[in-house]
């Protein structure tokens, strides 16, 4: 192996596996060095951009010799953009990292004694799976050649697409993206170009000026479009022909919201959603049940997926009529509405209101006469005087955000003592940090990793724990995963 230290590039560097974060690993002179992009099995040579004493971090610049494994990414914006990380990955390679991950995480972080991992679902759909996308104005987009960037106009110059890596400044133009299903890119490159027309100013990151600023596309399975338009400036009379225009190319859009961003973050759950044409929602149907999607609710965004996790989260459960259950962190309700015909009486707990009261409505429409939802810090609602009033669940199931549980909720679970909890997580490393919480008073019984988001380093985990003095259930002796419905 030869180094160029002049321009700290490491020559002919044969890439081992694949490690965390959407990287892959290979060991120099007994140091690892992660690479991005690189596939086990590639000869690459490799320019070191950070280097520690006991590692480094470093880019692709030439591929010496392909693996074998290798495989031609599909999209035109692979490597710049900041999503599908794993094209280049044939989809079982994928699954077999993920599986690995879960195994390892809850091995490793949470020194738990866990049984065989089961084999991971995997999606049925590898590209336009998403059911929503996000996407971005600039006035100055991401642009690879800073040669190019010297001779645009500024009219050349303006994107709408995703943010580059970690610059919250930098968004790059998309043309066409495989995540979501149409007309989520017609609409996306219609309001563009209607913009530019119009001479609509774009939104400027650093001065936050400009007037349009974001677009959010919904696609429901049941063939529903939301679009919400997020302004940055407001001008009526402008936002009402952007809005117009939208309706009139696009008569299949169900339902069409606005919101104004003053803001110096993205984030929508704050802002007010101006309904302006159409329906007030769209829906997704899951068995015998219709959700009522909203601007700001939350739902899984792999929708064959979704009913998949929830599958597996029902088998977990092993529910006989008689429980009652708590479902934590319940978003619009799905999961709680989904478990509900098998309970005698089912609890949501959700931080955002308008979540829970899309969650009270779902129950409403769908005839779910046993289900109540409260809305609050989970910390602050999930209290023992809670659990006196409504009554010690049965069983609870978890699906917090990706940092996990408070310890104060962990605390109180433990107090409630459940004989079951079915613990579903996006992220393993902090769902490994919780399960430890329980594990003096809780036995792991089964694991099941679901992929929601193909082609990314991303993985849904569900965990079944059963009180250990608890009587063991049929369930238990006999669930193997093998159920048809669940198998990839």
């Amino acid at each position: 192996m030869m180094k160029n230290r002049k321009r700290e590039i490491l020559e002919n560097v044969e890439i081992e596996a694949i490690a965390s974060e959407g990287m892959s690993l290979a060991r120099v002179d007994g140091i690892v060095l992660f690479v991005p992009m690189a596939v086990p099995g590639d000869i690459v040579d490799v320019e070191i951009w950070k280097k520690k004493s006991n590692y480094m971090e470093g880019r692709i610049v030439r591929i010496v010799k392909p693996s074998d494994q290798r495989v031609e990414p599909f999209c035109e914006h692979f490597g710049v953009c900041g999503g599908c990380k794993w094209q280049q990955l044939p989809y079982h390679m994928q699954l077999d990292f993920k599986q690995r991950q879960v195994s390892d995480q809850l091995k490793r972080i949470g020194r738990l004694d866990i049984p065989e991992v089961m084999p991971i679902i995997g999606s049925e759909k590898t590209r336009y799976y998403r059911n929503k996308l996000d996407f971005a104005f600039s006035n100055r987009r991401w642009i690879e050649n800073i040669k190019e960037a010297d001779i645009l106009t500024d009219r050349e110059r303006l994107g709408l697409g995703f943010h580059v890596g970690k610059f919250f400044d930098k968004i790059l133009d998309i043309k066409c993206c495989h995540l979501q299903p149409e007309p989520s890119n017609a609409i996306r490159l219609f309001i563009k170009d209607y913009a530019i027309r119009n001479n609509i100013p774009f939104f400027d990151f650093r001065a936050m000026t400009g007037m349009m600023r974001d677009i959010i596309i919904r696609t429901a399975s049941t063939g529903e479009v939301m679009v919400i338009m997020v302004f940055a400036e407001y001008d009526k009379q402008v936002a009402e022909d952007v809005l117009d225009a939208l309706m009139k190319e696009f008569p299949q859009i169900t339902s069409l919201y606005y919101m104004i961003n003053q803001k110096c973050n993205d984030s929508i759950s704050d802002l007010e959603a101006h309904f302006y044409a159409g329906e007030p929602a769209i829906h997704e149907k899951m068995e015998d049940l219709t959700f009522k999607i909203g601007p700001k609710s939350f739902y899984q965004t792999n929708s064959s997926q979704a009913y998949r996790l929830y599958s597996v989260v029902r088998d977990f459960a092993s529910l006989t009529g008689n429980e009652v259950l708590y479902d934590l962190y319940t978003g619009t309700g799905t999961i709680a509405l989904f478990l509900s015909g098998r309970v005698s009486k089912v609890i949501g707990i959700e931080y955002v209101p308008e979540a829970i009261e899309d969650a009270k409505e779902n129950a409403s429409a769908n005839g779910v006469g046993n289900a109540e939802f409260y809305a609050g810090d989970m910390k602050d609602i999930l209290t023992e005087d809670f659990i006196s009033q409504h009554g010690r669940p049965d069983v609870i199931v978890l699906d917090p955000p990706r940092a996990g549980i408070h310890p104060d909720v962990g605390k109180v679970i433990v107090a409630a003592r459940p004989e079951r909890i079915v613990y579903v997580s996006c992220n393993p490393a902090s769902q490994a940090r919780d399960l430890a919480a329980f594990d003096e008073m809780y036995k792991i019984t089964a694991v099941q990793p679901v992929d929601m988001f193909p082609h990314t380093q991303h993985v849904e985990n569900v965990v079944s724990l059963v009180l250990r003095d608890a009587p063991k259930t049929s369930a238990d002796a006999v669930y193997d995963g093998t159920s048809g419905s669940l198998q990839c």
